[in-house]
């Protein structure tokens, strides 16, 4: 059978991006085949597709490993299932993705889905709720009572990071730019600073427990940035492409963030999203024709926000 995907056949810029037919896939022994509601483009597939994150994918490739369906086929040996139900999910890096019509997923990756949000919206959350919710509290320990400095906050993982770490239970100060200042405030930080205007070094007035950097800071300001953490707190980073900075002398430790696919994380994050205590934000959504012009967009530097693709209707 054949579907609509976007694939690319070569690495590059967003011109190798073509929307056509491909073989629709099969599910294999412990893989389900899932009708794709929505699909999110993350910051990630536009390195997948340019060569310089090096994920071993094959090509011709189909980026997006956020996804959100309704289960179309089981393969052999799944019963966690069935077909019809919806699901969310964060898809393995390497594999093809989400931005099709069909995509084939490990059923070990997958959970039900929100029913309180449109389906199709429900991929804007997985990976970086999840990069939020182990940068935090797996990697950064964050309890009750501590103080939390986000920096980047105004981006996807920002959102969710300032959601949970006040539900649990902690002070939260944020970073991002006038822009975002009112999402980020939205969001629940107690402290935003507009960090183009106004030194992060110079408004924070206490230590923090955790320093959770998303921002693409330059080594010294992330170096400058460590004198916050009190001693015996942590760095925790998601930019895997510098060094992250720790100060021994003051047992002030260091961790990055590899995002994996928990699903037992996931399954909680998506019972807050329906009670109502996480709250998933879209800017954008087009359709998959349309996702080759988001590459562009996000290439030139002009897209701000959760952008979803869904898929054609014929």
């Amino acid at each position: 059978m054949i579907m609509k995907a976007v694939r690319f056949h070569e690495f590059g810029s967003p011109e190798v991006l073509r929307f056509e037919d491909a073989d629709q896939p099969s599910a294999a022994e412990g893989q389900v085949l899932v009708r794709v509601s929505g699909s999110a483009f993350n910051p990630a597939d536009s390195g997948i597709r340019s060569g310089t994150l090096p994920f071993p994918v094959s090509l011709p490739h189909v980026p997006g490993y956020d996804v959100s369906g309704t289960i179309a086929a089981l393969g052999e040996g799944v019963s966690a299932f069935q077909v019809g139900d919806a699901v969310v999910g964060f898809l393995p890096m390497g594999a093809d993705g989400s931005a099709a019509e069909y995509v084939v997923a490990p059923a070990d990756v997958l959970v039900s889905a929100p029913s309180t949000i449109p389906l199709a919206d429900a991929a804007a959350f997985p990976s970086v709720a999840l990069t939020a919710w182990q940068g935090l509290f797996d990697l950064g320990e964050l309890t009750n009572g501590q103080r939390v400095l986000i920096t980047g906050a105004g981006g996807a993982v920002g959102g969710y990071a300032i959601q949970l770490a006040k539900r649990a239970g902690a002070y939260v100060i944020a970073t991002a730019s006038s822009r975002s200042h009112d999402a980020v405030a939205a969001a629940g930080a107690d402290q935003v600073i507009d960090h183009t205007s106004a030194r992060v070094l110079d408004s924070v007035s206490e230590p923090v427990d955790v320093l959770f950097n998303l921002a693409p800071l330059s080594d010294e300001e992330f170096t400058a940035l460590v004198d916050i953490v009190r001693d015996g707190g942590i760095v925790v980073s998601t930019a895997a492409w510098m060094t992250t900075p720790g100060d021994d002398t003051r047992g002030v430790r260091t961790a990055g963030v590899f995002v994996r696919p928990d699903t037992d994380e996931l399954a909680q994050l998506v019972a807050l999203v329906d009670s109502g205590e996480l709250t998933v934000s879209i800017t954008q959504r087009v359709t998959l024709s349309e996702l080759p012009g988001i590459h562009a967009l996000a290439a030139d530097g002009g897209l701000h926000g959760k952008v979803i693709a869904v898929p054609n209707t014929n």
